[in-house]
């Protein structure tokens, strides 16, 4: 049997030894209830048995992994898939679907484990280095003020699954305008008409009202969605805020644009479920799949008189090894990983390639158009009541979480990182329930001071959380992320020098078009009026509104007030996308076309978020994973012509 990592056993000791814990009181638990304390020994007992039941699970859960092989150097495949990620993994499984393809899956990372699939946990995997990329912007002085060295930290995944396995699992398609824009771009083949069964291939809806909505759900698909088992009464009360407000309850992977809902997340049993489990797990294994691990892929070999891609080139144990595709090279690297890879094999900017020394073979604008969803993140609203989530109570023993999670996967550790509950609104319309929202609210039944971990995983640099934040840590409390759902500011990656394990330079120009602080600012006030309804005061919700750090100049609640503010606690919502876009050929901004094949340049192709033309409304996550089954169905359409 495969060894459960360190990694599970170091926070399965740190979650039951954690915290001060008050022996023989009675306490108002976030179930709502009075529970009288169980005898010390029957609680351990009850949590050791509960402890060795979720190892027997990861032993269990690793075994089913698909197994790591060396390839031989110059050995040759019919697809490379560089990426293990969200739509890596997508791709590479499908592709094998066809017996007489050889596929080779090559990942940076490592096996994805039990601990990390723990929902509310999240936050803590962005500390791993083995896990994350652990990349920061440029230091800047017009967003991410009130963060360590004026740098946001942008985590991306580097383990099986990639960033499926460190996302907040919220599940969202985005509207069908995104995409039938995406085709009056030019790109024939991704209106959403065209793109919908995608969406329904790769789902698998666990939410027992949807499931007969055979119209638009689907029930054997690959990927789990589900609602988390568990909500706060902050979460319900969320919910009749909208109502209260004019706002219907949605299913928002339903066409229905405007309103409240539970997140949809990709969740199983209350535990994460990954691309890599959907789609690589047992019983997916093929005897044409092949998987290289912990290989950090260095360049695409191109033929620069044919230009024709060959092979790549990546370095494993200290070994540089060149693996040959006979077919297709397929980038699923990631809107950060996939530019580089580009830039490193000769694909760019002639102008940065040249700086650089990199010797041309196709002049593209890779690396430009990138796009995120960020939001405002200092909006906290406390509570009088124990109804939010508290990571001190999570970890305290004594007290049923733990326990209700390691036997029978429910209760608050089910929620992603807390998030449980969003709002599609367009803020210049509020009243218009037809409308193409501009705004998500993100809720979350905590807050950046319920985990002291969050401080460090955001970068909030030390003077503004002291300041801020210092003064209220532990207080029961709860956020809105207000997140901008259609920036017109485009940043771009650049390399910092030829060598591959270098980390590139990620320009965000957050914030550089006016349109998108003007929409934000009312995304914020549109957040304070839901903490004003009837349903949110009944916990006597009230905005935390000490003085932003850097802002005392301006007039609280004025523009110029908040619009210091978002530059101060800029927050980003991880939705990186667009630096390979997707566009016609005849279009100078394009580096990839409609079949996401490289301009000019055989053989090679990219498929990931970084392919978006502009960037969808909602979490990018399922978009991306549509992404991988509509690409494997174009490679499988091209090589059965030929």
């Amino acid at each position: 049997m495969a060894r459960i990592p360190s990694l599970l056993v170091t926070t399965l000791v740190t979650l039951t030894c954690a915290t001060n814990i008050e022996r023989n009181t009675v306490y108002h638990n976030l179930y709502g209830f009075l529970e009288e304390e169980k005898p010390f020994q029957q609680t351990a007992l009850n949590l050791g048995y509960g402890g060795l039941h979720f190892l027997a699970e990861g032993e269990e859960f690793l075994a089913n992994q698909l197994k790591d092989k060396t390839p031989k150097f110059g050995e040759e495949y019919d697809f490379l898939v560089v990426g293990a990620g969200s739509a890596g993994a997508t791709i590479a499984s499908r592709l094998s679907e066809t017996k007489n393809f050889k596929v080779l899956l090559i990942e940076a990372g490592g096996y994805e484990n039990l601990i990390m699939d723990i929902p509310v946990i999240v936050n803590y995997l962005q500390f791993s280095n083995d896990i994350n990329w652990k990349y920061q912007t440029e230091p800047s002085e017009s967003y991410c003020r009130g963060l360590r060295d004026r740098k946001c930290n942008w985590p991306r995944g580097k383990v099986m699954g990639g960033s499926s396995v460190l996302n907040y699992m919220i599940a969202t398609r985005g509207n069908p305008l995104d995409y039938d824009k995406w085709a009056e771009m030019g790109n024939e083949g991704w209106s959403y008409a065209e793109i919908f069964k995608y969406f329904k291939k790769l789902e698998s809806i666990q939410i027992p009202e949807l499931r007969d909505e055979e119209k638009m759900h689907n029930v054997d698909g690959p990927m789990r969605i589900s609602y988390p088992p568990y909500h706060t009464p902050l979460a319900e009360s969320f919910i009749k805020a909208g109502l209260e407000m004019g706002y219907p309850t949605i299913d928002y992977n339903a066409n229905q644009n405007v309103g409240f809902s539970y997140i949809q997340a990709t969740i199983m049993n209350g535990t994460r479920f990954s691309t890599n489990r959907g789609y690589l797990q047992f019983p997916n294994r093929r005897q044409n799949l092949f998987l290289s691990m912990f290989s950090h892929v260095n360049k695409v070999l191109i033929d620069s008189k044919t230009k024709r891609a060959l092979g790549v080139e990546f370095t494993k144990s200290n070994r540089t090894i060149r693996v040959r595709a006979r077919k297709e090279v397929i980038l699923s690297a990631g809107a950060i990983n996939s530019p580089q890879i580009l830039m490193l094999s000769g694909i760019g900017p002639v102008k940065h390639l040249e700086e650089i020394n990199i010797n041309v073979i196709q002049d593209l604008p890779v690396g430009e158009n990138l796009m995120d969803h960020i939001a405002y993140g200092g909006l906290i609203f406390l509570v009088d009541q124990p109804v939010s989530i508290a990571t001190r109570d999570l970890m305290n023993p004594i007290n049923p979480y733990l326990n209700d999670f390691l036997i029978k996967k429910v209760g608050p550790l089910t929620v992603p990182g807390a998030c449980e509950a969003l709002a599609f609104i367009d803020v210049d319309n509020p009243n218009k329930l037809d409308a193409y929202p501009n705004m998500e609210l993100l809720f979350t039944g905590a807050s950046i001071v319920s985990d002291y971990a969050l401080r460090y995983t955001v970068g909030y640099s030390d003077e503004p959380w002291n300041k801020m934040f210092a003064p209220i840590f532990g207080n029961y409390s709860w956020m809105i992320f207000p997140m901008l759902m259609q920036p017109k500011s485009r940043g771009r990656i650049l390399l910092r020098s030829q060598e591959p394990m270098a980390k590139p330079r990620i320009i965000a120009n957050y914030y550089d078009d006016p349109e998108d602080v003007r929409i934000s600012i009312k995304g914020i006030r549109a957040a304070i009026e839901v903490s004003k309804t009837k349903s949110m005061q009944k916990f006597n919700s009230r905005i935390h509104d000490v003085l932003v750090p850097g802002c005392e100049d301006h007039e609280y609640d004025s523009d110029d007030y908040w619009e210091c503010a978002l530059r101060t606690f800029t927050f980003t919502i991880y939705h990186y996308s667009g630096t390979c876009k997707m566009a016609p050929e005849n279009d100078p901004t394009s580096v990839v076309n409609p079949r996401l094949q490289v301009k000019g340049i055989k053989g090679l192709r990219v498929a990931d978020a970084s392919i978006m033309p502009s960037i969808i409304t909602g979490h990018t996550n399922i978009p991306t994973i549509m992404i991988g089954e509509k690409v494997a169905d174009m490679i499988k359409e091209d090589w059965k012509k030929n």
